[in-house]
């Protein structure tokens, strides 16, 4: 990061400094980074200086997780302590190879994740977002990097195990991650539902289900097959493709909210495409793949 402000610093001196030199009279721009100022200011896309600064929970198993130490190519976090992998750290950093750029993960509690793009703190966040109407106009998102699916788990010996739809939930105590479709539209969908506050963060969301504090929580699959694999007395409550589902206006409703996507500051092409040059190489098989390699990497507790 502190690198990032020295170098925002100089561009911004050596701007200053050919501009008296020619009189204002320059407007180019590199291609391909025009911003709609006609030609102003050259856009900043964030990776001048070669460095991709990424934000993420590092609690979000198996999307994000924190570690002691560096092993399954877990990345050092710049701004703590500690080490961030899972899904998200595995396609940024393959996402980074391809455009030659070093990686820099930044830990972030997930009600900072799109203020901080808004504000250049860091130049993309890779953490499980989907890509709702809503966050589309607060940031632009590149992908989809994965093609998620909304569930419920519950307890293996709880009344629910056997639930084959949503009306079969009814009346249950549940909750889910604050911010979220899950809690915002899934659960209030549930006939009766006693929802609970909002949890701050995944881990928390999953020990309140653990505890017995809730009956039942709405994630995503991926999330899900993550907390069936440190919490085997969980059970994954699917009822996708059946008329028991969840229900959105339309598929295209649907889509944007169950597609995971990299946000980056509204207008920043330039950067937008280099990551899509990436993901729209891959294949939804592909990015399952990288999932269950995530999740077999998983450290219990994460």
């Amino acid at each position: 990061m502190m690198k990032k402000r020295l170098f925002a610093l100089t561009c911004a001196a050596l701007m200053a400094l050919s501009l008296t030199a020619c009189g204002g009279g320059n407007n180019d721009t590199p291609s391909g980074s025009d911003n709609g100022n006609d030609g102003d200011n050259a856009v900043v896309t964030g990776v001048e200086d070669g460095v991709l600064t990424v934000a993420m929970e590092c609690a979000y198993a198996p999307y994000n997780w924190l570690q002691s130490d560096d092993s399954n190519g877990a990345v050092p976090i710049a701004n703590g302590s500690g080490y961030a992998n899972g899904y998200d750290v595995m396609m940024a950093k393959k996402i980074c190879e391809a455009n030659g750029w070093e990686l820099e993960v930044i830990q972030a509690d997930w009600g900072s994740l799109i203020p901080g793009i808004q504000s250049g703190e860091y130049d993309a966040v890779i953490a499980g977002q989907s890509m709702t109407a809503e966050r589309s106009q607060q940031v632009d998102f590149a992908g989809p990097y994965l093609y998620a699916t909304m569930v419920c788990v519950t307890k293996a010996d709880s009344k629910f195990a056997s639930a084959k739809s949503i009306a079969d939930l009814a009346g249950g105590v549940c909750t889910s991650q604050e911010s979220t479709i899950w809690y915002d539209t899934c659960l209030p969908q549930i006939p009766d539902a006693q929802i609970q506050t909002a949890a701050e963060n995944a881990p928390a969301m999953l020990m309140a289900l653990e505890t017995g504090t809730v009956e039942f929580v709405c994630t995503d699959m991926p999330t899900a097959q993550g907390a069936v694999a440190v919490y085997p007395d969980m059970v994954i409550l699917d009822f996708s493709g059946t008329d028991g589902d969840f229900q959105f206006e339309n598929e295209s409703i649907r889509a944007e909210n169950v597609n995971i996507g990299v946000s980056v500051k509204k207008g920043n092409t330039a950067l937008k495409d280099s990551i899509d040059s990436v993901l729209s190489t891959m294949t939804a098989d592909d990015f399952n793949a990288m999932m269950a390699e995530a999740i077999s990497i998983q450290p219990v507790g994460a």
